[in-house]
C-alpha cells in the first residue's frame, strides 16, 4: 500500500493536487491511503519550504507546484525507478 501525502496549509492548490495524486491512484488501481498534511511544523520536517508539496511513503517527490494525473501515475507506478 502506497502512502500519499499531500503537504501544504489546504489552499486551492493544495486541494487540486490532492485530487489529482487519489485519480491517479484510482486509475493505476493501487491501494493507497491519503493524507493531508497542514500542520506546519510538520511539513518542515519533510525539508520542504513551498507548498504545496507530494510525498510518496515518506519521500517527497513534488514541491511548489501542481502535478498532473499523468505526471504523479508515473510518480506511483511500480516501475518508477525514483
Amino acid at each position: 500500500m502506497k502512502k500519499i501525502q499531500v503537504l501544504g496549509s489546504g489552499c486551492p492548490k493544495c486541494k487540486k493536487l490532492a485530487e489529482n495524486a487519489e485519480a491517479a491512484a484510482k486509475e493505476l488501481g493501487i491501494e493507497y491511503e491519503l493524507q493531508k498534511v497542514t500542520d506546519i511544523n510538520e511539513i518542515m520536517k519533510f525539508g520542504v519550504m513551498l507548498t504545496p508539496a507530494l510525498a510518496v511513503d515518506g519521500e517527497v517527490k513534488v514541491v511548489g507546484k501542481v502535478a498532473d494525473v499523468s505526471n504523479i501515475k508515473e510518480i506511483l507506478s511500480p516501475e518508477a525507478k525514483r
